[in-house]
């Protein structure tokens, strides 16, 4: 009996060996070694997953980072300098500078500026509001109104007030999402720092603005005329701020101090 069973037994655990051993050797020989700076280049991002830096979360562009050289160290919007440092101890390469960015809502149309054309009755959503002759304002280009960008925002900085989106420079961390999500493309990411912006994204003739919106830019020039680093610009009846030259400025926001309309905002922004 003992030896029947040895029998069925033996052949069964020298087969489990032989197996054992074959799939420790394919494990060693066919493994995928991982970079050991990873774990490190992870560790240094701020684990938002935005995907500002143009890779799929923090965990793509580390394994980026550490694979593919000449992967900049300073893609991490929300990192900015702080980060960019970090990375570039830890991988060994030059530091690069990151500048810090903030997003900024570019209308200034709320309901006291201007009005809605239709009384909407929908989906309370921005992309589903423009499919509708342009949303409910009187204003085309305007913020629509039902918070698309405040419910992507990973930090809460943005809040809807008096019909208009609104975003709070000191919880933003420029990831980005928001201007994206904006059907209208109002929202810009801009430098962190004290500057001037242009609340208004309305490229009609100035008249056709001022009748939809109290606020809006109507072209008329003061700004660019005034500004000492020629960093405003009007464009399609627009003025355009280039932030490149909109630096030390030594009338702070003269621009907007200048505006007919009031539709450049002077902007102190954080400095961290």
């Amino acid at each position: 009996m003992l030896q029947a069973i040895l029998t069925a037994v033996i052949p069964v655990v020298i087969i489990g060996v032989i197996c054992g051993a074959v799939l420790v050797a394919a494990s060693k020989l066919m493994a995928v070694k991982e970079d050991e700076r990873l774990p490190k280049v992870r560790e240094c991002l701020p684990g938002a997953n935005c995907g500002a830096c143009g890779f799929a979360g923090c965990d793509g562009y580390a394994k980026a980072l550490c694979e593919k050289a000449g992967t900049p160290v300073n893609l991490c919007i929300p990192g900015g300098s702080q980060t960019a440092n970090a990375l570039s101890e830890v991988l060994g390469v030059a530091a690069a500078a990151a500048e810090k960015k903030t997003a900024v809502v570019h209308c200034s149309g709320d309901c006291e500026k201007t009005q809605d054309k239709v009384n909407y009755k929908g989906v309370e959503s921005c992309k589903a509001a423009k499919l509708l002759y342009g949303g409910k304002g009187s204003c085309t280009y305007g913020c629509l109104g039902f918070g698309d960008c405040q419910q992507a925002c990973p930090q809460d900085a943005i809040c809807l007030s008096n019909g208009v989106a609104r975003i709070d420079p000191r919880l933003c961390i420029g990831c980005g999402i928001c201007t994206r999500t904006c059907p209208n493309r109002l929202i810009t990411l801009i430098p962190s720092r004290p500057v001037a912006a242009v609340g208004c994204s309305n490229k009609d003739k100035g008249a056709l603005t001022r009748k939809s919106c109290t606020a809006g830019c109507i072209g008329c020039k003061k700004c660019e005329k005034v500004c000492p680093l020629g960093a405003v610009k009007v464009t399609d009846n627009l003025a355009v701020i280039d932030y490149h030259k909109c630096e030390d400025c030594p009338d702070f926001a003269v621009c907007a101090k200048n505006c007919t309309t009031k539709c450049l905002i002077p902007l102190l922004l954080r400095q961290d």
